[in-house]
């Protein structure tokens, strides 16, 4: 299930207030849009194995990467996918949590799994439960974090403007730290 919370950016896991939470998805997407986030819903035009290479997942997404590479000019397009076995999965997991932005936008579409987008804009931050399914577009400047989970298991499609790809700019902060992570959340839910 696609989840958003808003929570006041002073938000502490010691506080009793959990934030404002959206579960339908319309409400999802109206919410997000007013801080100019697209979130979408896509399907693939053929079923999908989890052994399906990089050409196979965007050719079965071909004709809605083309309307965004044609509306936005992206250059590059490419597909991740973390297991809870990726022997670098503590690694990446810090380096996505460490607060930062973007010169280009995001669009990350998951094709499996999940991830938790947290957005840090006025004074608020979107923690943003994305699943199979799920497009989001963070706008370029946006501050912003991304937690994979302690064991990962997602696979998405990447879409950039330029060749260079994710380049972070790092803010210093350790504000993620005082969220509840994907695990939490998750766990939460059940």
């Amino acid at each position: 299930m696609s989840l958003l919370i808003i929570y006041p950016d002073s938000y502490s896991k010691n506080q009793p207030e959990k934030g404002i939470r959206y579960t339908n998805f319309s409400d999802i997407e109206r919410e997000l849009a007013g801080i100019d986030v697209k979130f979408e819903r896509w399907t693939a035009n053929r079923e999908l194995t989890a052994d399906d290479d990089q050409e196979t997942v965007i050719a079965a997404y071909q004709e809605s990467i083309d309307k965004l590479k044609q509306l936005y000019g992206f250059q590059s397009v490419d597909v991740i996918n973390l297991s809870p076995d990726h022997p670098q999965k503590a690694e990446f997991r810090q380096k996505f949590l460490a607060e930062h932005t973007h010169d280009d936008f995001e669009v990350r579409f998951f094709i499996d799994g999940c991830g938790l987008f947290y957005l840090h804009v006025n004074g608020k931050v979107y923690a943003v439960l994305c699943e199979k399914g799920d497009l989001i577009s963070v706008p370029a400047h946006t501050t912003h974090w991304f937690d994979m989970g302690e064991n990962p298991s997602f696979k998405v499609i990447r879409l950039f403007t330029t060749q260079e790809g994710w380049v972070a700019k790092f803010t210093g902060s350790d504000i993620a730290k005082a969220f509840p992570t994907l695990d939490e959340t998750v766990a939460e839910l059940k």
